[in-house]
């Protein structure tokens, strides 16, 4: 064997690869043969008591009558009044008295009246196109039956994102300001991201209730993190030139902040504050689950009847309101401030807000004379349940056979398999790999903080839920990747085709992802393939976005002088494109891997027996310890894989000249 081999990092890494496999085949045997057992199951006896000191904690703090019950207390009420208010307006109306002996004083705003004020607000935002599209999306709303929920849903938007934009805002300043908060603020914001929502679920259930309040809560958790993290890039990426010129000018602290760097930034800001909505709107079918209602409780009911056609429709509803708020959220942004003319009388200024102020006015009074003004007529609705019924009973009928023969061979072949190798290799061994890869793409730092994150999921008697999750979410990566990638390349290399392939993908992502969840269970039954399928159709988009962005991206230059080289298309996507989107691609991937692990909570609906299963039995018992310690568990896995995959996203560039190497 030549030198030149060995010094092959290939060499090493077959070579890691092998002794592995040969423990996985052989570590029992030897772990027997040394009567050392422990080096291949964790023993009980070792297993910290975390999950019960969590558990004892969150019981006192509930149960003592002192500052925390009555700081909890403030923040439901204080979240609770404007929720109410804004139900009240779209959904429920304002009542006289409780219960039974309840009388409505004012119903809540007609359909005809919100659908005029959102056409209003597309003709202000940006023209009588959009303002035609978030309409019709709102009349699909009332026509298909599902305005009631619709209306739940959106006051519940309506006040999580505000919370969630400000909050974010705030704490995005902060962090800007004080390099070192920033610093300590982003594990948290790490935690925050990739903790399953049902772990912090529990936690939130015992603070503050079965409730719409604790909802609101947990939404905003999920969905503020994206907001923080813009806001502190946004504000740093703001030209120097307009920093010196607030400086030259006197501006106080808060004067740069909110006359310069706010507005120069306020572009990039919109990006967080639609991602807080379309998070937001992610979110409503797990909040139904502690008491938010709503679309998202008709499509966890369908779910559990197993029923496609309601859950389709419910599930559609979201997609078409999450659309028509995306397009609102984006056309603010990009809106034009246009000033009008001094002079110009109020009623010439404000030609919308009458209109809409006149529709309010005449379908209040018409609607106590003809309901249907008030309140769509439910015999005039439609529906297209029973098109998905039979739909899914014909797949079922003519096409069994094929999707049997379909999940064999990827249980056999595939699958199978990997979960076999995954938990046959001794967890020493596998935590020294984890340590050795950390060290290799991110120095000695990276490799401490795999230790530690892997010796937390051992130590707590996780390790082999959490192999079951690696194995679960890795089948459904390299699944991902493997239709993902090619389709990004062909986005990026024909224009018509990245058209289509856009489509589709803003469509997969705008799709809740308990939605995912009523096809594939209804043609395929439960268990690993069929959570491994929904969490690809959950997950595929990123790794086609980055990689056609990634493609796309190269230098024109690099291309034309390929050309001149006489290289051909192939040779040019090969060894040109390909690899300099590589950083693309692995940042893809690991976006991939996160929107995988977010699903495995979900999928143990469906059978899964990983770590994700372990957060749902949490939440089902209210067991605050079992939750989170779980939830860290999945947290911990996906930090270990994003930080190895950026490091060697990073170090791509660095190979290829892309960016600068830091000493």
């Amino acid at each position: 064997m030549s030198v030149r081999i060995l010094r092959k990092p290939v060499f090493w890494w077959g070579v890691l690869f092998a002794l592995t496999w040969l423990l996985s085949v052989y570590g029992k045997t030897i772990a027997t043969g040394l009567d050392m057992k422990w080096l291949v199951k964790y023993p009980t006896a070792w297993v910290f008591p975390l999950k019960g000191m969590i558990s004892d904690t969150m019981k006192w703090l509930v149960e003592d009558e002192g500052l925390f019950t009555m700081t909890t207390r403030a923040i439901s009420w204080t979240v609770a009044q404007p929720y109410d208010l804004v139900r009240a307006l779209l959904a429920d109306g304002f009542d006289h008295g409780q219960g039974r002996d309840a009388v409505q004083i004012l119903p809540p705003l007609s359909w005809i009246t919100v659908i005029a004020m959102v056409m209003a607000l597309g003709h202000y935002a940006k023209n009588w196109g959009l303002a035609a599209l978030v309409g019709a999306a709102f009349a699909y709303l009332a026509i298909f039956g599902q305005w009631q929920s619709a209306m739940i849903t959106l006051a519940s938007v309506l006040i999580a994102v505000p919370i969630g934009v400000i909050g974010g805002l705030l704490l995005g300043i902060l962090a800007y300001r004080h390099p070192r908060f920033d610093r300590m603020l982003t594990p948290v914001l790490d935690l925050m991201q990739t903790i399953p929502i049902f772990a912090y679920l529990v936690p939130i259930l015992m603070m503050f209730g079965f409730n719409p309040v604790s909802a609101l809560v947990a939404t905003v958790i999920y969905a503020m993190p994206p907001m923080v993290r813009i806001t502190t890039k946004s504000l740093n990426a703001v030209d120097p030139e307009i920093k010196d010129f607030g400086n030259m000018t006197g501006c106080t602290r808060a004067q740069m902040t909110w006359r310069i760097l706010v507005p120069a930034a306020q572009n990039s800001l919109m990006i967080g504050v639609n991602q807080v909505i379309m998070l937001s709107l992610n979110m409503v079918i797990i909040a139904s689950m502690i008491g938010a209602g709503g679309l998202g409780f008709d499509v966890l009911a369908s779910l559990r009847k197993l029923d496609i056609g309601g859950g389709f429709e419910a599930g559609i509803a979201i997609v078409v309101l999450a659309i028509a708020i995306d397009r609102l959220s984006q056309a603010f942004a990009e809106r034009a401030h246009v000033t009008a003319p001094k002079g110009t009388p109020w009623l010439a200024r404000h030609p919308r807000t009458i209109v809409v102020a006149i529709v309010l006015i005449a379908a209040l009074v018409i609607g106590y004379i003809l309901p249907a003004f008030q309140t769509y007529p439910k015999a005039q609705t439609l529906t297209t349940g029973a098109f998905w019924d039979d739909s899914v009973k014909y797949l079922n009928i003519n096409f069994y056979d094929q999707f049997e023969a379909v999940k064999i061979f990827f249980l056999k072949g595939f699958m199978l398999p990997l979960k076999w190798f995954l938990l046959s290799v001794p967890w020493p061994w596998m935590i020294g790999v984890v340590v050795l890869i950390g060290w290799r793409f991110g120095g000695w730092k990276l490799a401490l903080m795999n230790l530690i994150m892997a010796a937390f999921i051992v130590s707590t008697g996780l390790w082999v839920k959490a192999m079951i999750s690696v194995y679960l979410c890795g089948a459904s990566v390299i699944l991902a990747c493997v239709i993902g990638i090619p389709i990004g390349v062909l986005a990026a290399v024909n224009a018509r085709a990245g058209r289509i392939i856009g489509v589709v993908i803003d469509t997969l992502q705008t799709l809740p992802s308990f939605v995912y969840l009523i096809p594939v269970v209804m043609l395929l039954g439960i268990g690993d393939f069929t959570a491994m399928i929904a969490i690809v159709l959950y997950a595929l988009a990123p790794a086609v976005r980055y990689t056609a962005h990634g493609v796309r991206s190269v230098s024109g230059d690099l291309i034309e002088a390929g050309v001149v080289s006489g290289c051909t298309r192939r040779q040019i996507l090969t060894r040109i494109r390909l690899p300099l989107a590589l950083p693309d691609i692995l940042l893809g991937i690991n976006q991939t891997i996160m929107l995988a692990l977010s699903m495995l909570v979900i999928t143990a609906l469906v059978g899964s027996r990983d770590l994700g299963q372990e957060v749902y039995i949490a939440l089902a018992k209210a067991d605050t310890g079992r939750g989170i310690v779980a939830g860290l568990g999945v947290a911990f896995i996906a930090i270990i894989a994003d930080r190895i995959i950026s490091a060697s996203a990073r170090n791509a560039r660095v190979r290829y000249g892309l960016e600068a190497a830091h000493g």
